[in-house]
């Protein structure tokens, strides 16, 4: 059966708007997470455990939103093409937020046991911590374009890129002082956790930006 074309750009819109609206509520706990680790740097117990909480819910608000990608795609069904590429983007970034409540629960666990850690590592989380959000936002930046053609959308693809690379590079930097410090090994097993899942956050960022170059093709 052949579609009409206006059929096909308006499922080709209502997947994007859902899957746009997922990826705000990622972008919405990622920001949530240089938030906490400023609290943790500060030694705020109180406002780090509020913080978990609304990641937490947060969370789940993401968990809903894929849901409703889900449904959407299957609703469109077979007319859609692409629906796969929207499929695996929505479940790219899903990840970010799986890993943003995991660093959470670790940072307000090191708090809770009132373990000790240097001002220098606390510091370099927390630029680590917006280099992420970055990021991800960058991502973002990056959806919004799909509208407007696949010129662009590969353009700001190319700016997650870079701000993934500036992540990485702060990985590597902050690993290095945490293996080189004089910290109990619960706690620098608990810090390389954290900054491990810093990164993998960015590492899906990139790799849901080059799930979006892909889809720029398609809209």
């Amino acid at each position: 059966m052949v579609f009409p074309v206006e059929t096909e750009e308006h499922v080709k819109r209502r997947a994007l708007n859902v899957c746009q609206d997922h990826l705000r509520k990622v972008v919405e706990i990622t920001r949530k997470v240089p938030q906490i680790t400023e609290s943790f740097a500060k030694g705020d117990k109180n406002v780090a455990r509020q913080l978990f909480v609304e990641i937490r819910k947060s969370e789940e608000e993401v968990d809903s939103a894929r849901r409703m990608v889900l449904r959407e795609l299957a609703a469109i069904g077979a007319i859609l093409i692409s629906r796969e590429d929207f499929l695996r983007f929505t479940n790219l970034t899903s990840e970010i937020a799986d890993f943003c409540e995991g660093i959470a629960f670790r940072l307000v666990e090191i708090l809770e046991k009132n373990w000790q850690v240097p001002k220098e590592i606390k510091e370099g989380l927390l630029k680590l911590s917006e280099s992420v959000l970055e990021t991800v936002s960058k991502l973002r930046e990056t959806t919004m374009t799909l509208s407007y053609g696949s010129t662009k959308t590969l353009e700001k693809a190319r700016e997650v890129e870079v701000a993934e690379q500036a992540v990485d590079d702060l990985y590597r930097e902050l690993e290095i002082k945490i293996i080189s410090s004089r910290i109990e090994i619960p706690v620098l097993l608990l810090l390389r956790d954290v900054i491990q899942l810093l990164e993998d956050a960015a590492d899906k960022a990139e790799d849901a930006a080059d799930a979006a170059r892909v889809l720029s093709f398609a809209m």
